[in-house]
């Protein structure tokens, strides 16, 4: 071997005994973490709760993190986003602001020296509102049928997948009980509701259903109308526990559909003792302003008020006049008693300038006279109204009567001969 050939190693064994070797490390560059986008929990129509995990920090302090979300695949903090501290490990944070019924996609973020990293894409749909409907007042009423409708000014953040009008005659109907159902979609809508009983109190809500929720709106009440035999049709109202007709009474059949005479003549009305009506001053332009004037033995027949209807005892008056405030003391008194019930039972127009009533109570009385029974002339035409009762005596019949000038209700009997309106009851 030849002297001068060095074997290997041989001057780095030497450097190193002689103190002179120079050691090299290599430090590793950081990394972007490593991260887990979680569960999604707690969804509701504008919030969730959004879970995440750094695994693995990359070598360098976690300076940053949270979550990103958008309704785009692939969310960057371009969009939306929420810090949730520093650090590896579990983070989870809220999230609010969102839209109902509305598919999101989220992920995890974290950042440090190397940069920003996302983790994988999770998807979410928050949860439908409750969409928002009122219900319309209800028109168009006959003795079968009545409009309502209503409008819903907000779909809860979904399709309106029914809405109509239902209805019963006990409160707070809903979709158990009869309904429309034949409109989709938002606003304005219309509804009529059919198969209805004549003469009898309804109430009705307007309702609106999407994915997840069915709501109602207020409730309103109404009353069909009622009919008589020739098909007339009546306005209802109820005082307290009664029903009222809010029109006078103007068939010419009684409910078996026999014709009643029509008596025109004054010495004949005043003689005859069977039944007999007539239209104020014999004229029929009268007819649906203040109805017809009977005579006392056209109510005796218990056949002038449609079936289910009858005419008032002087009893029923008087459940009348004490729901409207009338003492018992006063009820049972005759010629003018009570304070302003009279008031409440006339119309607000129609009377003299200054005589018109309240009509707190519906009844809508007119000042369409009478026909007296001495004479058979008509008399107190704008000033006064009668409506006939049940039997007083053999001669005489109990009536009530309202004037313009005065806010009591007179109560007496008078001839049986004498033409007086009809109010029916219900039965």
């Amino acid at each position: 071997m030849s002297e001068n050939r060095r074997l290997p190693g041989l001057s780095l064994f030497v450097s190193f005994l002689t103190g002179t070797l120079l050691l090299h490390s290599c430090v590793k560059d950081p990394t972007i973490p490593v991260l887990n986008t979680g569960a999604v929990t707690d969804i509701t129509i504008s919030s969730a709760k959004i879970n995440g995990e750094i695994t693995d920090d990359g070598g360098a302090e976690v300076s940053a993190r949270g979550f990103c979300w958008g309704v785009s695949s692939n969310p960057t903090l371009e969009n939306d986003f929420v810090p949730s501290g520093t650090g590896p490990g579990e983070f989870s944070s809220s999230i609010s602001g969102l839209d109902p019924n509305t598919l999101y996609y989220i992920r995890a973020f974290a950042q440090n020296s190397a940069g920003i990293a996302y983790g994988n894409e999770v998807t979410f749909t928050t949860g439908t509102a409750a969409p928002q409907v009122t219900t319309s007042q209800v028109s168009g009423i006959t003795a079968g049928s009545a409009v309502s409708g209503g409008i819903i000014t907000y779909d809860g953040g979904a399709e309106i997948t029914g809405r109509g009008v239902c209805w019963s005659t006990s409160p707070d109907p809903d979709l158990g009980d009869s309904f429309t159902t034949t409109y989709t979609g938002s606003g304005t809508f219309t509804a009529t509701m059919t198969s209805l009983l004549p003469g009898t109190k309804y109430f009705v809500r307007a309702y609106a259903k999407n994915n997840a929720w069915t709501i109602y709106g207020e409730q309103y009440t109404f009353f069909t109308k009622m009919a008589d035999i020739e098909g007339n049709l009546y306005t209802v109202i109820n005082i307290g526990s009664q029903i009222w007709m809010a029109e006078n009474l103007k068939t010419t059949r009684l409910n078996d559909n026999s014709q009643i005479a029509n008596v025109e003549g004054d010495a004949e009305w005043i003689t005859l003792p069977t039944p007999a009506y007539c239209w104020l001053r014999n004229e029929i332009q009268y007819k649906d302003i203040y109805g017809a004037l009977y005579n006392w033995y056209t109510v005796n027949t218990g056949k002038l008020c449609p079936d289910g209807w009858h005419a008032p005892t002087d009893d029923e008056f008087k459940i009348m006049e004490q729901s409207l405030g009338m003492t018992t003391e006063q009820v049972n008194l005759t010629n003018w008693r009570g304070t302003d019930q009279g008031a409440k039972l006339k119309s607000t127009t129609g009377w003299a300038e200054g005589e018109n009533g309240t009509n707190t109570s519906g009844f809508s009385g007119l000042p369409g006279g009478y026909r007296w029974a001495q004479t058979g002339a008509f008399n107190g035409i704008g000033m006064i109204t009668y409506w006939w009762s049940s039997e007083s005596s053999t001669e005489y019949g109990w009536y009530r009567r309202l004037d313009g000038t005065e806010s009591g209700i007179f109560r007496s009997a008078t001839s049986k001969e004498g033409g007086k309106y009809i109010r029916c009851v219900k039965d």
